[in-house]
């Protein structure tokens, strides 16, 4: 692609998806273009094995954008990256078309090893701030990761990916990320765990309340009960005394006639 179609190519890119640019000048003064054209000239440099002046250029994008991105990294066509400050993007990283990177985002490695060692990110992927994929797996394609999630294994495609570690918490969302750029409306995990834990503790108590219930209602019958066996036990005593006195009685009376 020549210099007037990447040109082209960028305006077009920024103007679809950065709602605050009001001019097509206004692109020459983003990060994310300027960024691209030392990433490009980097890239050529490195390929040839150039590697010393590859981040040398490299460096000088990194120092007028606050963006960091390695020559070797293999970028598709369509990407953006809004604001752009402390964005990292690791040398064998690979990443598709059309997809949005926001400020902070990290696409690192997991360690010292060799080889593959970054993430690849398929097309349509929308990254948003603060987020950490670390690692060598793949993010697919039409996935959106939310701000500040840190995704340590694979994404499957079309799925939304929140919390530290991240999770896939929506899957087969067919609605393209880069056609919304919606940050905001994402599931919350950690409330809908939360939730779940109250009802829970509701039934619960709710439950304990019914046993506490029906404990005392028991407790009245056996006190009941207990009253009655005693009132029992205290006729059968008295039949028995009465019993008692009566033969007592007629062992006297037998006693007196025979004498």
């Amino acid at each position: 692609m020549g210099m007037i179609k990447n040109l082209k190519e960028e305006i077009r890119i920024i103007r679809e998806r950065d709602p605050a640019i009001h001019s097509a000048m206004e692109v020459f003064l983003y990060p994310s273009f300027k960024v691209m054209l030392h990433y490009r000239i980097a890239h050529k440099l490195y390929l040839k094995k150039h590697y010393f002046l590859a981040r040398y250029v490299s460096q000088r994008g990194v120092r007028k954008t606050g963006i960091e991105i390695h020559p070797g990294a293999q970028i598709g066509t369509g990407f953006f990256i809004d604001h752009g400050n402390g964005v990292i993007i690791g040398e064998t990283t690979i990443i598709g078309n059309n997809v949005t990177l926001y400020q902070g985002v990290t696409l690192g490695g997991n360690g010292k090893e060799h080889g593959k060692r970054h993430p690849t990110i398929g097309d349509n992927v929308m990254i948003s701030a603060g987020a950490k994929v670390l690692g060598s797996f793949t993010i697919g394609e039409n996935s959106k990761i939310g701000a500040g999630s840190v995704v340590l294994s694979e994404v499957p495609p079309n799925s939304t990916v929140v919390g530290v570690p991240g999770r896939v918490v929506k899957r087969d969302n067919k609605i393209l990320p880069r056609e919304t750029l919606n940050q905001i409306d994402l599931p919350d995990p950690v409330r809908e765990d939360i939730s779940c834990l109250q009802h829970a503790n509701t039934e619960l108590t709710n439950r304990l309340l019914d046993m506490e219930a029906e404990l005392k209602q028991l407790r009245k019958k056996v006190k009941k009960q207990e009253k009655e066996l005693s009132k029992r036990k205290k006729k059968q005593a008295k039949e028995e005394k009465a019993s008692d006195i009566l033969i007592e009685t007629g062992e006297e009376r037998n006693e007196y006639e025979d004498l």
